[in-house]
């Protein structure tokens, strides 16, 4: 009897929710690319567990874009939702399209110690935006420490360009000493890769620190 009461009422989406499930995504994605770049079981497995969470990914991001056309009240700006859960998306495409390079180029030996190391360097930030996701719930009281945590999300970017430079020039060399113009071309190709994950949770930290500027 009270239907039509009920739909003229505010609705208010659980985004907070959605931000963490997807983080909690990407973060098990990042743990498969780095069991992969290690070498550690079946790589084929591994690829499937990345495409499997980057799906699950695509299903949240739906549903927050559906709650924000649907929700009268939301937490912050709808630019500003929109903006931080497609950054984050990017993350976790940008983790697949690693593990599709290596699955498609069937690399299976990971000698290069910087591959392996930007690959934890990825999984690092990618549990910094998971602790960062329930402190976006009370972003006044938080906001000095979600400023600290984008620091160290920008400070792991920079470790992958370093990592990423040091690497190629290792791969140069190899290929100088010992020329193999496929394994050069490939190895290269894993390293733009895994460079281009670094850039997207750049980007997520940018995203949070407007947060806090914007609702701090």
């Amino acid at each position: 009897m009270f239907g039509w009461f009920q739909r003229l009422l505010p609705k208010s989406g659980d985004f907070f929710g959605m931000f963490e499930r997807h983080a909690a995504a990407t973060v098990a994605a990042a743990e498969s690319l780095v069991s992969l770049a290690r070498g550690e079981g079946r790589a084929e497995d591994h690829v499937r567990t990345i495409r499997d969470r980057e799906h699950d990914a695509d299903d949240i991001i739906r549903e927050v874009l559906s709650a924000v056309r649907q929700t009268f009240l939301t937490p912050f700006d709808r630019g500003a939702i929109t903006d931080l859960i497609g950054a984050m998306d990017d993350v976790i495409d940008e983790i697949q399209a690693a593990a599709s390079a290596i699955e498609l180029y069937e690399v299976v030996d990971f000698t290069a110690q910087q591959q392996q190391q930007m690959a934890d360097v990825a999984l690092r930030a990618t549990r910094l935006i998971a602790k960062a996701m329930p402190m976006l719930r009370d972003v006044n009281r938080n906001g000095h420490d979600l400023h600290l945590l984008t620091g160290e999300l920008v400070a792991l970017e920079g470790e992958v360009d370093f990592l990423h430079q040091a690497g190629l020039k290792v791969n140069f060399q190899e290929q100088r000493a010992n020329p193999d113009p496929v394994t050069f071309i490939v190895s290269r190709e894993i390293y733009k890769h895994l460079e281009k994950i670094a850039d997207a949770f750049e980007d997520v930290a940018n995203e949070i620190d407007s947060l806090v500027i914007d609702h701090g």
